[in-house]
């Protein structure tokens, strides 16, 4: 039975494994208490706005990474299906009804993922190449269909997704709002549906659940799949947002990605991860990023500094393992 957090406190160096285990909830925490120290705008409307206009689309591609993570997989494609899908939807509002080309747009999506999840479900390839091989791809037929240049919205149906992403909602950006619905429809799913449980028992032990009659190909293929028609979402808000679709779109995204889903807990080894803790790696990531902008920090070091607290998330996870 799971020991209560008074339990947990007051056990030999329970203060300690409490910080640990809950670690990227006071991380979080104590980036909103230094970023309103150094700044007075931290906690403007316009502001706050802004970084969940920013962290909206990267944290759609982290939920998707996240179902994949738990499998032991991972997505370097989503990145790259991000512009291609940006390109196409931008095409397809010019030429079809709205609902048509969103609908579409995420058919496409989930297509493409489909790719790679047949690849690592059915024949076996790592999913390390099969991703970076759809990412090569992906990019390139961005590129190919766009003739290398942004796709402007020129219908009405364009306008109207244009204003819906960058208009807001009860002071909360309507992005951003889908992005929280994804989230909790992903608490959803892998707290109380037998979907969710086997993909993590799937990322658990793989071979014990093939053994105990579970189709782990049939559910690694799917959280590909649906990496695919996340990525498709994440698309359609971001080139909404901008009016366009650019095959420049979503560079490095799947980095970050991989990167909240790490620093919110998650196991790159499978079988451990929330989509609360996620959203938590997101946000994460989102505010560093607002507090060197306020600082002026150029965009090249805040490399750095992500890179730097990937490694120390995942040290930290090995020292709870303890």
């Amino acid at each position: 039975m799971e020991l209560t957090i008074k339990q947990q406190l007051s056990s030999p160096g329970g203060v300690l494994k409490f910080l640990v285990k809950h670690n990227t909830i006071f991380i979080f925490i104590l980036l909103v208490i230094f970023s309103a120290l150094i700044s007075d705008v931290f906690f403007t409307s316009v502001n706050l706005s802004n970084l969940l206009k920013q962290v909206s689309g990267i944290g759609i591609i982290s939920i998707g990474m996240l179902l994949v993570i738990l499998t032991g997989g991972i997505d370097l494609s989503v990145g790259s299906m991000v512009a291609l899908l940006a390109v196409t939807f931008a095409i397809l509002v010019n030429v079809v009804v709205l609902p048509a080309a969103i609908l579409l747009t995420i058919i496409i999506g989930f297509g493409l993922g489909s790719i790679a999840g047949y690849l690592v479900a059915f024949q076996k390839m790592a999913p390390f190449v099969a991703t970076l091989a759809l990412m090569t791809i992906a990019r390139g037929l961005g590129f190919i269909y766009s003739k290398g240049s942004p796709i402007t919205f020129k219908t009405p149906g364009g306008e109207f997704m244009s204003n819906f992403a960058n208009n807001s909602t009860l002071g909360v950006p309507n992005i951003a709002i889908v992005f929280f619905l994804i989230v909790i429809l992903a608490m959803v799913l892998l707290r109380y549906n037998v979907f969710g449980r086997l993909i993590i028992a799937i990322g658990s032990n793989e071979e014990a659940s093939r053994l105990s009659g579970i189709k782990v190909n049939k559910y690694k293929f799917l959280v590909y799949a649906i990496s695919g028609a996340l990525a498709a979402t994440a698309a359609i808000i971001v080139a909404s947002r901008t009016n366009l679709g650019s095959p420049n779109m979503g560079m490095a995204w799947e980095l970050d990605a991989i990167a909240a889903v790490v620093i919110g807990g998650a196991s790159l080894n499978g079988g451990k991860g929330t989509a609360i803790n996620t959203l938590m790696g997101v946000l994460i990531l989102g505010l560093i990023g607002n507090i060197l902008n306020l600082l002026n920090v150029p965009s090249y070091p805040q490399q750095v500094v992500k890179g730097a607290i990937i490694i120390f998330a995942v040290l930290l996870q090995r020292f709870e393992s303890k």
